[in-house]
């Protein structure tokens, strides 16, 4: 008679089959074995999909989440808010959820009516900031925590301060199979009389494959039958980045090795009962990974289990497993260590046969039908506990439960404004106008309009083409003699000058510096690395208060990468303080100001102070950014709450009338960043109403009430001007417009996915 349980319905939320990752084929695994020892139970699924058209999924699918689309997280909520869930499961991995750490599945968890049951497949020793800030966000919404070794327990406790009580130790599971002698699944692979080495699981870098083949030159001298099986296809974002290069690159090393005839490359994904038989086949199981911080190895789980004899490089689930009667452990990066324990195991049957059965016999407290009533009673006492923290919620929710509606994002005019060579300076009404060409200014905001969407998700073929060429303009614009980036040029591609201005330089800088800082950009970051290394001495000799600060916004994103970089610091550490001091050499009791007229990107100084004063500790610099912040929207906000930018039309002179108009997109694409940043900084809600105010000057709530921006092509219309708009669509405007979007929606999102409980 099968157990019983009080839990009725379940639902396991994270990357499901046949998407072929180690997540899906483990949550795939779970649910079948929950299932088979609890069949009365429901258990539906909720999968992440990474492509567009998702995947032929089993009918316990019965919602489907969009990876990198927040709102199909909260739709996802609503559903099993309405479906009567007893208790969400949630495999949880940074890496398979959209948003900065993949913080979007916070916004569904906090939603959620029920407790939820969170695997922590990856237990990091050192996060960085965003992935620690998920990770607390995630240990405070969920009723139980699941952990599948000690040392992840004790990171739980150590570097997170989980409550103790909410940590379940529950052993990654495996199929259940007779302990057998390997001889008889070796016929079925024409291995028969060889010794069989086995690695398998998706391809990768990091799983050390080229030491153990470095290792088998000395084990053929010993073991001349000796045949090695590295089985599984490429991992698929590999595949998708670098297509087949490392494995090709194993194969090569193979054959320069002369051991090609002693290895087998099975290059594909197998299902479990074939993955069995191959792992029956093994006498000896390889994990040669290279680095130490895997918290949990599946891999390593199933052969372990299966009676295999192991040797391993000590990576933290292995040297938990793997004593000395259990399996052989070898230095990091050791293909003779590799070879001596291997050797070693094939001499030495009886010690061989002893650490198989050792393995055998602990790993029936991990078969699959044992694990599964242990995530059963884990279910049950959160259930019991009612500990879960998310607020009771509902599907219907008024205006101000909502967030903002955005404008959906659209690309066309800013790519019709695009050619081969860059992107263009201006338009004849939505028309391209080539008689005014390019220049760096744009092309700079068009690589961080590129690289803003990329991390948002919106990524895609054509803006990867585009984000090259603008990335090539800036290349092209850098002379390398004078140290300085040129910023005009013709439409026949002539420099109109040998020189481009300071605040071009500036533009120039943060383009390169956030390209240096944002992961997967490859060959991207080592360009942009080097231009910014040539080109950032001469800023610290600029006089422009405006190309100080695009500056220290660069340099901010270069050290989040080269943190160590001592120029850099020393010149971020100096611009900084010459803003501190243009700021007291001219600021008075009714003008809290760094100059004498107030001009054009203006938010941009005070983002850059309160930027620094946050990365250099500096409360004095925080606040002085955030005064003149302050003060800078407060001339900006009509009496009736609408944002009134500068106008460009003889600006705000010190003891002069501002200018009303003529008013430029760019203005409130400055106002709104050094908005958020002033958030970000201080955690004030009031800051993201004046980015909000800012941003909505684009959609009508302005001087006139009429959009600038133009839903039908994507594109923004270049200022508003006394009586009319203009009706031009150029590459500034439209791109202030775009950078405004992707910020906005950088900050909604992270408002979603962290927003305090309500009453805080």
């Amino acid at each position: 008679m099968p157990p019983v349980s009080n839990i009725h319905k379940v639902a396991f939320l994270g990357d499901y089959l046949p998407r072929k990752c180690g997540i899906a084929t483990f949550t795939s695994d779970l649910r079948c074995a929950v299932k088979a020892e609890y069949p009365a139970m429901q258990c539906l699924v909720i999968p992440v999909n990474d492509l567009a058209d998702g995947y032929d999924y089993p009918a316990e699918v019965r919602f489907e989440i969009a990876e990198q689309d927040l709102s199909s997280y909260l739709r996802a909520a609503d559903f099993l808010n309405i479906t009567d869930v007893d208790v969400v499961c949630v495999e949880h991995e940074f890496g398979i959820f959209g948003g900065p750490a993949g913080s979007h599945v916070l916004a569904l968890l906090r939603e959620l009516q029920m407790p939820i049951v969170t695997t922590l497949h990856t237990v990091l020793r050192e996060p960085n900031a965003e992935q620690r800030r998920v990770m607390i966000e995630l240990i405070r919404l969920s009723a139980r925590l699941v952990v599948m070794s000690e040392r992840g327990r004790e990171f739980l406790l150590e570097i997170y301060h989980a409550p103790e009580n909410k940590i379940d130790l529950i052993p990654h599971g495996i199929p259940d199979m007779p302990f057998a002698d390997p001889n008889y699944f070796k016929d079925e692979f024409r291995v028969a009389g060889r010794q069989v080495l086995l690695t398998f699981g998706l391809l990768s870098p990091n799983k050390g494959i080229e030491f153990a083949l470095r290792a088998l030159p000395d084990i053929i001298r010993e073991f001349p039958n000796v045949v090695y099986i590295v089985l599984g296809q490429t991992h698929p974002n590999l595949l998708r980045n670098e297509g087949e290069a490392y494995r090709l690159s194993l194969e090569r090393l193979a054959k320069d090795l002369g051991v090609q005839k002693h290895v087998v490359f099975f290059n594909r994904f197998v299902e479990l009962e074939e993955l069995m038989r191959f792992i029956g086949a093994a006498d000896i199981y390889l994990t040669p990974y290279l680095t130490e911080a895997q918290i949990t190895s599946g891999t390593l789980a199933y052969a372990f289990g299966a009676g295999n004899a192991v040797v391993s490089t000590p990576y933290w689930h292995a040297a938990e497993l793997l004593t000395a009667e259990r399996g052989k452990l070898v230095p990091f990066r050791d293909a003779k260590a590799i070879a001596v324990a291997v050797v070693e195991l094939l001499r030495d049957e009886p010690l061989r046969h002893s650490m198989r059965k050792n393995a055998y016999k602990l790993g029936r407290e991990m078969v699959w039908s044992r694990v599964a009533q242990l995530y059963a009673k884990s279910f049950e006492q959160a259930r019991q506990d009612h500990s879960f923290v998310g607020r009771k919620t509902s599907p219907i929710k008024t205006l101000d439960e909502q967030p903002g509606q955005l404008p959906e994002l659209k690309l066309d005019h800013l790519f019709r404004m695009s050619d081969s060579t860059g992107v263009f300076q201006h338009a004849s009404f939505t028309v391209a106008n080539f008689a005014e060409g390019y220049c760096t200014d744009d092309n700079a905001r068009a690589l961080v309009l590129a690289l803003m969407l990329q991390k948002l998700g919106h990524g895609s073929p054509e803006l990867g083409a585009h984000a090259a060429t603008y990335a090539a303009f800036l290349n092209h614009a850098f002379d390398r003699h004078l140290g300085r980036f040129r910023n005009f040029m013709s439409f026949d591609r002539r420099w109109m000058e040998k020189i481009g201005s300071e605040d071009c330089h500036g533009h120039a800088l943060w383009a390169l510096g956030l390209c240096v800082s944002q992961a997967g950009q490859g060959s991207f970051q080592m360009l942009a690395a080097q231009l910014f290394e040539l080109a950032l001495p001469v800023a610290a000799e600029f006089a422009s208060p405006r190309a100080w600060a695009f500056t220290l916004i660069g340099i901010d994103e270069y050290l989040r990468r080269f943190g160590g970089d001592r120029r850099a610091g020393q010149i971020r550490e100096s611009l900084a303080t010459r803003l501190m001091q243009s700021y007291a050499d001219t600021a008075g009791e009714d003008w809290h100001w760094f100059e004498e007229v107030v001009s054009y990107a203006n938010a941009k100084l005070p983002h850059a102070l309160i930027l620094s004063g946050c990365c250099l500790n500096s409360a004095p610099m925080i606040e002085t950014g955030l005064k003149a912040l302050r003060w800078l929207t407060k001339i900006q906000t009509t009496d009736a709450g609408s944002f009134r930018p500068i106008g460009s039309n003889g600006f705000f002179p010190r003891t002069k009338e501002r200018a009303i108009f003529d008013q430029q997109p760019i203005e409130a694409q400055v106002t709104i960043s050094a908005c958020i940043e002033a958030y970000q900084a201080t955690g004030d809600m009031s800051w993201v109403g004046e980015a909000r105010r800012a941003f909505e000057w684009f959609l009508g709530r302005n001087d006139l009430g009429l959009a600038l921006y133009d839903s039908t092509t994507g594109g923004c219309r270049d200022g508003l001007q006394v009586d009319r708009l203009s009706q031009n669509q150029g590459g500034e405007s439209t791109l202030a417009f775009l950078l405004s979007l992707a910020e906005m929606q950088a900050l909604q999102n992270s408002l979603i996915s962290f927003k305090e409980p309500s009453g805080k």
